[in-house]
């Protein structure tokens, strides 16, 4: 599981993975990951499973090639003694956006690779992935179904992996291996346009649900929104379907899902307030904080989650009790000495993108450290989906205060998913005035029900809703909003 962001310098080895092996798979029964929801279903028909390995990762650069090397040379042994056991069928827990150093589709390679093992050419394979995956036709070519999210928040990560299995018991019990097609549509849509509870993917996601229903044969239909920041051929909106009934149906069913995002293409690329005139105009509310969120920055997308924007224009205006959320181990390391209570000046954030105006000199107080670890609120949360419920991900942790501004740093990054990555700090996030959020989309469900108001703000970053800004080499061409397309 990986998400890609092929726009910026960094690369990702393996120490950008948490690997899970054998039994420590299996012990993830329970905890609300993808992982868990197919446990859930293998108990409930009483398969004997035979875990291999989950490598997962969050958006960041390029994949080393070796990374993905090293996955294989774990499954591919365990693949063959399975097949020599017996093995009946395959689940594969993906996230279906990853992009490794020498290939722009490592799922579909996969894929291939597993279909190339003797005896594995005709088994089933079904799996789950994000709603941001990049589903290509190879990838659809040799699996028997592939089902994504619906939920942007990703609410249903355990749910999806559950319905996919189910697809899975289902093939094993008939003896009917379904069909699954694949359309890749002419449109890219930034991760700010991809929100199901209201625009496009809103309609695109009620007219899958119909086809469902209306469509004889139909299993599940996956709207899957894509990844913009993957450089790669079929990057963008892209449906998949999977059936047991007429192809030709289910096709022209893809192809109309095609026709709707085109008409409401226009509608994905979502509008961007002043950052200055926001803060500027700012009246705290009793009725919860308010949010400034800047996709530009988003850390679930890839953006090294500190930037200085937000925090300097909080700055600027001398807002009261305000909260930002900044990436910056050195900050946090140099703290470390210092007693609670104590005063230092450090230079804090504006060290992950060269386009930041670069670090903020602070005189700071230190209220609190912590190792970061802490238990989500909510076990639907997208990062449950990912680690489960328990997280030991952000590292050494302190909170700091300079006049009005409360700042948690953190050593490595988190995307602003669950409310307790304040709360496990001392910090409640309900008596904060306004906060910075660096997200697009996935905060909503955690962040949306204590706001008074959100306002999508426009900073630096390398996760820029402005598509067209991004030096694209490998994507199809003509496509929505890269090129000039009428009609």
């Amino acid at each position: 599981m990986h998400e890609t962001h092929c726009f910026i310098p960094e690369r990702t080895g393996l120490d950008g993975f948490t690997i899970h092996r054998g039994q420590e798979l299996l012990d993830r029964l329970g905890d609300g990951s993808q992982i868990d929801g197919f446990l859930t279903v293998a108990g409930r028909h009483g398969w004997d499973v035979i875990p291999t390995v989950a490598y997962t990762g969050g958006a960041t650069g390029l994949v080393e090639q070796a990374v993905f090397e090293a996955f294989w040379d774990e499954v591919k042994p365990a693949l063959e003694k399975a097949l020599i056991d017996g093995l009946d069928g395959i689940f594969l827990s993906l996230h279906g956006a990853m992009v490794t150093t020498e290939s722009e589709d490592p799922d579909g390679d996969l894929l291939e690779r597993i279909r190339a093992i003797p005896g594995a050419a005709t088994l089933p394979i079904f799996g789950v992935l994000d709603l941001h995956a990049t589903l290509t036709p190879k990838m659809g070519a040799l699996s028997d179904g592939l089902v994504a999210y619906r939920e942007c928040p990703h609410t249903d990560s355990c749910e999806t992996a559950m319905r996919s299995a189910e697809l899975l018991a289902r093939c094993l019990k008939t003896g009917v291996r379904p069909r699954q097609h694949v359309l890749v549509s002419a449109v890219i849509w930034p991760p700010t346009g991809t929100a199901t509870r209201e625009g496009p993917m809103h309609a695109l996601e009620a007219q899958a649900r119909r086809i469902e229903k209306e469509v004889p044969g139909v299993l599940a239909v996956s709207v899957a929104a894509g990844y913009s920041y993957a450089d790669v051929h079929d990057v963008g909106v892209s449906f998949g379907i999977i059936t047991e009934g007429d192809d030709l149906a289910a096709k022209k069913a893809l192809q109309g899902l095609a026709d709707l995002a085109w008409r409401l293409r226009r509608d994905g690329i979502p509008k961007e307030h002043d950052l200055d005139a926001v803060v500027r105009d700012f009246v705290p509310s009793d009725k919860g904080p308010v949010l400034l969120v800047e996709p530009a920055e988003n850390i679930g997308g890839g953006a090294p989650g500190d930037g200085t924007d937000v925090m300097r224009a909080l700055l600027k205006y001398d807002v009261a009790n305000a909260g930002v959320i900044m990436v910056d181990a050195e900050a946090v390391a140099a703290l470390q000495s210092l007693p609670l209570g104590g005063r230092m000046t450090l230079p804090i954030g504006g060290k992950g993108w060269p386009l930041d105006p670069g670090p903020v000199m602070l005189e700071v107080e230190l209220i609190s450290r912590s190792d970061g670890v802490f238990e989500l609120e909510d076990r639907n949360s997208h990062i449950a989906g990912w680690l489960g419920t328990r997280l030991d991900v952000l590292g050494p942790t302190a909170i700091v205060r300079h006049r009005g501004l409360t700042i948690m740093l953190t050593s490595a990054k988190l995307p602003p998913f669950d409310l307790a990555q304040w709360r496990s700090q001392g910090v409640d996030p309900e008596k904060l005035s306004i906060i910075g959020v660096k997200a697009a989309v996935g905060h909503r469900q955690a962040y949306d029900p204590i706001a008074s108001a959100s306002f999508t703000v426009r900073t630096n970053g390398p996760c820029t809703s402005d598509l067209a800004s991004l030096p694209y080499k490998r994507v199809r061409r003509p496509v929505f909003p890269l090129d000039p397309m009428e009609g």
